[in-house]
């Protein structure tokens, strides 16, 4: 199973996994966010369905995607371009759109605020 953590990281983090991946040491594939915030504005439930209905699937046209979410097509579009523009999936040669993943970890710590 090819799974994706997704979570919040500091630059200072993400630099460090990078420096151990650039020495060879497998880090397994991230996609971090610089606070919770920024990710829960990106990644709204409504564009969790859609990762969750697309990963480990072939690549698909937006409009079937909105078809297995059950909403517009045009409110589906514009979710896809902002998880686009995120990283999170990507755009074959073809239009089609692909998450190249199996299932998502989610990682993060919730504290108080200092």
């Amino acid at each position: 199973m090819k799974t994706v953590t997704v979570g919040v990281s500091s630059i200072e983090d993400v630099q460090r996994r990078t420096a151990t991946a650039l020495r060879g040491q497998r880090q397994g594939a991230y996609i971090s966010f610089a606070s919770d915030e920024i990710l829960w504005k990106t990644i709204t439930p409504k564009r969790w369905r859609i990762l969750k209905s697309i990963a480990g699937e072939a690549p698909m046209a937006i409009r079937e995607i909105a078809r297995r979410v059950d909403r517009d097509v045009r409110a589906v579009h514009s979710d896809v371009h902002v998880l686009l523009n995120a990283g999170l999936v990507e755009r074959t040669d073809d239009g089609r759109v692909h998450f190249p993943y199996d299932a998502i970890h989610v990682n993060f710590v919730l504290s108080t605020a200092a």
